[in-house]
């Protein structure tokens, strides 16, 4: 007798929306769980056989993995985009749920890689790098469309605030000027100094990024 289950989860930030299926295909088993790691685990553990598994990819999916995999038979993290079927007729968690749970049964998702140890460190690594990179590109626009309108040149390829001063001040004599420039280069020059801190300590072997029209260099 073939004890196989095909475990379905509809995740959600309060709770999961669970269906259960056995190897006929017939729905056994319908709950919403609490999303917890405890009451997963009690709801997992109280399941007979072997345990086949599948969620979406998303927010949550790589601190469900890392905690399920040791606990069942196989994880599949499936791609929401694949999903065709999930877009047709009616849309609840729990209609969700029956549909995940039927084409695990059937075996046509499309999973996500997540590995043997997760990746969850890489993705957080990766994501605040490319954070960081666009923070530092919207960050130098602003600066330098202030000094252009002081008349301060500002060339596209231009990535430290002293550079841009260093190369305007001739142009714009000005008292109003110089309290700008003053008050700008100061807090500029800080924001960029603790946001190439963090991209350091994020990522030491990053030599330096070039997001969109400037420059900012993270050294070793």
């Amino acid at each position: 007798m073939n004890s196989s289950k095909y475990v379905a989860m509809d995740v959600h930030t309060a709770t999961i929306s669970v269906a259960v299926r056995d190897a006929a295909g017939k729905l056994i088993m319908e709950s919403v769980i609490e999303t917890k790691s405890s009451t997963i685990l009690q709801f997992i553990q109280g399941l007979r056989g072997d345990l086949y598994v599948t969620f979406e990819e998303g927010t949550w999916a790589a601190w469900l993995y890392d905690l399920l995999r040791p606990h069942v038979t196989n994880i599949v993290v499936c791609d929401p985009r694949r999903n065709a079927l999930l877009n047709e007729g009616s849309k609840s968690d729990r209609i969700d749920a029956r549909k995940l749970s039927e084409l695990l049964r059937a075996n046509p998702l499309r999973s996500v890689y997540h590995g043997e140890n997760g990746l969850r460190t890489v993705k957080e690594l990766s994501r605040a790098y490319l954070t960081i990179g666009k923070d530092l590109t919207r960050v130098m626009n602003r600066v330098k469309a202030i000094y252009r309108g002081w008349a301060f040149p500002a060339p596209a390829r231009v990535s430290t605030i002293r550079a841009i001063v260093r190369n305007g001040c001739a142009r714009s004599p000005k008292p109003a000027c110089a309290a700008e420039q003053s008050f700008t280069t100061s807090s500029s020059t800080c924001w960029l100094s603790c946001a190439s801190k963090r991209g350091k300590n994020s990522l030491p072997r990053a030599r330096s990024t070039r997001p969109g029209n400037c420059s900012v260099r993270f050294r070793p």
